[in-house]
């Protein structure tokens, strides 16, 4: 794996460790600035960051490893972690730890030090440990660690060159490290360490890593084990061995090679043998055994001024935010809030767009195609087709994701969104789920494709896959545009006008908290049929709450986020247009291709409650559910006749006069009907192309791809059938 990540320029190999939220990526991002990339690890779909600096005349280059609770390779995370020190042996391992919860923290920190032997302490976030009325005494954990520890604000920029210059002096070994090894272990697990640790030794030589490398054995590591089997554990035998390491070389006569694998074979003999002796409760006993040691550490190096509690704010916080009868309520009067601040926010900016876009720029384009004599069908194509759906996705999907994304980030900068986890946590496990799939499911409510890269933190890849299959329940900002304008077109229409505000806004909370018992329903659906399964082990920290920084969020959130998502849009969008031209000026005898879809489709339409235009315009409206509407307008325009209305035959349009709206969709045949179905229809249907294709490159299976999206449409059509009688049936 070095080979795949080392570059050949630096003289350094780094590994940056750690815990979530600890400010692992704020370190990495400071000490690499613009010198990085990223990446997914060798055969798994988990991102990988790498970075290069130069210090006092030497070539580092970073690896950010993924952050982890423990070593013990129970997930995709771990795993890596754990392989990239073992295997890969960088020159210097540096982790950052939480100096407001270093008792948890130095559970890795532990495991780490039984890997390697040159580690480097970071010990940040020393301004929320001041405030939370913390001293740490770091030249003795230091001490009691055996490696340097150095304190550091990294958002702040302190003790960054401190760092480096210990980085620096650990890799060129002018500062010794001495790690500890665990030597407190149960009465219960310290003989079988010790006898499967002496036949490491006499096997492969003194390995700075034989304890654990027995742990692991005694664990059932299978990657261990066959690291073992195949002569890759040879790599990492001390070199100055007196004994049987000594003679093993990459050419070895197969007479060693064979007396090295049968020695392999005694020891996950014995490893076996041992394991079964220390009962189902071994893995229990070596977990407490790590944390024990941990929290003696941090008790003999941290004091608490304001009790080992924290700040009395923060837990009066915790328990008005994770409260069982506050915490819902909170949690939704938030998300009400964001929405609400995204919808009435992306208004101004929305309309300034589209004018920009359709109302200047489209007759501008058209007069130049014109000018230059560009063939119609050409100009149509391009300008009424291709440009005219681009334009329209920029000018809807921009605004709101600029809001939404940053607002979204902010939350989770402060640490409110571990307590929306920990709040849906029960909820998704009884569904079958994970925990973490709550903060992939607000994403979604930003855009469903952000949602499902954002399922990788979800280190099962069977609950990853449920949380892909049903984050399209989350009502992304594309189909925001259309709720709002039925439910006030439509329902706040029903009621006096100082009241069709707030039952607008209920209708469209309901479709969205609708949206979110879907994704329970679907969930505990596939986890008991396709996906079955045991629900994994959730390890969750509640991190401090922290000031916001703004202006990392915003840029991180509109790079990484919102332009992100909104290029891939545009791509799908841009042929889509030219379809939607097409299929309204083409021909076929009498009548435009439009037609002739639309009566072929009307009967099932009209069964279901919708009618033959929305479901054409739901089909070629595929690529982006921003020009669903302008397209439902443009095709009753055509197919009704109704002279007078929007632009030429193919051109998508939208009215500032939502009664005039109203009137064209009700010539069009819609009811109140239509419009409750058309809402469920919008929130229950298949994805996006941009988010089937997300869902395509993070599973690079077609079958779970095809499932992810027909499932919901197939529900979205029982649904609305099943509304369509009920409703018939009582009226």
């Amino acid at each position: 794996m070095i080979d795949q990540i080392k570059r050949a320029n630096a003289d350094f190999v780094i590994a940056l460790g750690g815990n979530p939220n600890t400010g692992k990526s704020t370190v990495f991002n400071a000490l690499t600035g613009l010198r990085q990339h990223t990446g997914n690890w060798p055969g798994k779909t988990v991102s990988r960051a790498e970075g290069s600096l130069n210090y006092a005349g030497a070539c580092y280059h970073l690896v950010d490893l993924p952050g982890t609770y423990s070593l013990f390779a129970t997930s995709y995370d771990e795993e890596i972690a754990r392989d990239f020190l073992l295997f890969g042996q960088p020159d210097v391992t540096l982790v950052v730890v939480d100096a407001t919860r270093l008792d948890r923290n130095l559970n890795l920190v532990l495991q780490i030090l039984e890997i390697t032997d040159r580690v480097v302490i970071c010990l940040n976030l020393m301004d929320e440990a001041k405030r939370h009325g913390m001293t740490i005494d770091h030249d003795r954990l230091s001490d009691l660690l055996g490696v340097p520890v150095v304190p550091t604000s990294a958002r702040f920029d302190q003790g960054l060159d401190k760092l480096l210059e210990t980085v620096h002096a650990v890799a060129t070994d002018s500062i010794p490290c001495k790690p500890i090894r665990m030597e407190s272990w149960s009465s219960q697990l310290r003989d079988p360490i010790e006898k499967i640790s002496e036949q490491i030794n006499r096997v492969y030589g003194d390995l700075a890593n034989t304890q654990w490398l027995a742990l692991r054995l005694l664990d059932g590591d299978e990657r261990v084990a066959q690291a073992m089997l195949s002569g890759e554990l040879h790599a990492i035998a001390t070199p100055q061995s007196e004994n049987v390491a000594e003679q093993i070389e990459p050419h070895a006569d197969r007479q060693q090679s064979e007396a090295i694998r049968s020695g392999s074979d005694e020891i996950l003999s014995l490893a076996s043998t041992l394991r079964w002796q220390l009962g189902a409760g071994f893995h229990d006993a070596l977990v407490e055994s790590v944390f024990a040691k941990a929290g003696s550490i941090a008790d003999a190096t941290v004091t608490h001024a304001s009790g080992p509690e924290g700040p009395a704010f923060d837990r009066k916080l915790d328990r008005l935010l994770t409260n069982r009868w506050t915490g819902f309520p909170v949690m939704i009067l938030l998300l009400a809030v964001v929405l609400w601040l995204t919808i009435a926010g992306a208004n101004v900016p929305s309309a300034m767009l589209s004018s920009l876009l359709i109302d200047t720029f489209h007759p501008m384009l058209k007069s130049a195609a014109a000018a230059v004599h560009l063939p119609a069908w050409l100009s149509g194509v391009m300008i009424d087709g291709v440009y005219l759906a681009t334009a329209w996705v920029v000018s809807v999907m921009l605004p709101p994701m600029a809001i939404f994304f940053p607002l979204f980030t902010l939350l989770e900068d402060f640490g409110y969104l571990p307590r929306v986890a920990f709040n849906l946590d029960h909820l998704f496990k009884r569904a079958g789920g994970h925990g973490k799939q709550a903060l992939t499911m607000c994403m979604g409510l930003g855009c469903n494709a952000a949602g499902v890269v954002a399922t990788r933190i979800i280190e099962s890849p069977r609950e990853r896959l449920i949380a892909i299959i049903s984050n399209n329940f989350a009502l992304c900002n594309g189909r925001w545009p259309t709720q709002i304008l039925l439910a006030t077109i439509f329902f706040g229409a029903l009621v006096p006008p100082y009241l069709a505000g707030f039952i607008s806004a209920a209708a469209v909370l309901l479709v969205a908290l609708l949206g979110v018992l879907l994704t329970f329903v679907v969930s505990w659906g596939l986890s008991r049929t396709v996906l079955r399964g045991e629900p994994s082990i959730f390890h969750l920290e509640l991190p401090p709450y922290r000031p916001p920084r703004f202006l990392q969020t915003l840029y991180t959130s509109m790079i990484d986020r919102t332009l992100f998502v909104l290029w891939r849009a545009v791509v799908f969008a841009a042929p889509a247009g030219a379809v939607i031209w097409l299929t309204a000026n083409l021909t076929i005898g009498d009548a435009s291709l439009a037609e002739h879809l639309v009566r072929m489709l009307d009967p099932v339409g009209v069964l279901i409650g919708l009618n033959g235009v929305i479901l054409l315009a739901y089909i070629i409206a595929i690529p982006a559910n921003e020009i669903v509407i302008p397209t439902i307008l443009m095709l009753t325009v055509l197919i009704f006749g109704l002279n007078g209305h929007g632009r030429e035959a193919g051109v998508m349009f939208e009215l500032e006069s939502q009664t005039l709206t109203k009137n064209i969709l009700m010539s069009g045949g819609w009811t109140v009907l239509t419009a409750v179905n058309v809402m469920l229809f919008s929130l229950i249907h298949n994805p996006c192309s941009t988010t089937i294709y997300t869902i395509w490159k993070e599973t690079h299976s077609v079958k779970w791809t095809t499932i992810a999206t027909l499932l919901p449409l197939a529900m979205g059509l029982a649904l609305c059938f099943a509304v369509t009688q009920v409703w018939r049936f009582f009226s």
